[in-house]
C-alpha cells in the first residue's frame, strides 16, 4: 500500500520511526515532510500529502504534529479524506472500522513511539465494516455532505 507521510517539526520524529515500521511491512512511502526538527509549518506538508491521498496518489496518509488536531484540521478540508485524531488503539480500530477513515493523525506530544507503532498497526489492520449498513449509512451521509461542500482537486 502506498502511504503519504507528513509531519512538522514535533512529529518529525516520530514520522521518521513509524516511516521505518511501515516500510518493514511492505508499504511505500511517499514523505511530504518535514525533513527536520527546525520549525515549520503544518500546512506546507499536510496539504500537499492530503491531496495526495484524494487523488489516489497514495491509498492512506498518516500526518504527524503535536497533538494531532492541526493536521486533521488541515486533513478534513480536501474532498475524499477522511482523518481522525486517534491517542490509543480502540480508538484506531474504530476509525477504521465504522468511519473508514484514510488518514491517521497521531500527536508526538501526547503518545510515546511504543504505543504510535500499536494504534498505527491497529489502524493499517482493521478493515472497513463496509457490510454493515449501520456503518455504511453513517459513512454515506458523511460523503453526501462532502459532496455538497468540498471540491475535487484536478
Amino acid at each position: 500500500m502506498k502511504i503519504a507521510m507528513a509531519s512538522d517539526h514535533a512529529g518529525f520524529l516520530l514520522k521518521e520511526e513509524l516511516k521505518s515500521l511501515l516500510e518493514k511491512n511492505g508499504h511505500s512511502i511517499i514523505d511530504f515532510g518535514t525533513n527536520s526538527l527546525e520549525a515549520a509549518d503544518l500546512s506546507d506538508s499536510v496539504y500537499p500529502a492530503a491531496l495526495a491521498v484524494s487523488t489516489g496518489e497514495a491509498d492512506r496518509g498518516v500526518f504527524i504534529d503535536g497533538v494531532g488536531y492541526g493536521s486533521a484540521l488541515i486533513a478534513n478540508k480536501i474532498y475524499d479524506v477522511y482523518a481522525a485524531v486517534c491517542q490509543d488503539s480502540f480508538c484506531a480500530g474504530l476509525a477504521r472500522s465504522h468511519s473508514n477513515t484514510n488518514v491517521l493523525c497521531l500527536g508526538a506530544k501526547i503518545i510515546g513511539s511504543a504505543l504510535a507503532a500499536d494504534i498505527l498497526q491497529t489502524w493499517m489492520n482493521t478493515d472497513y465494516l463496509q457490510d454493515n449498513p449501520r456503518y455504511t449509512q453513517r459513512v454515506d451521509k458523511i460523503k453526501e455532505i462532502a459532496e455538497r461542500h468540498l471540491v475535487k482537486p484536478n
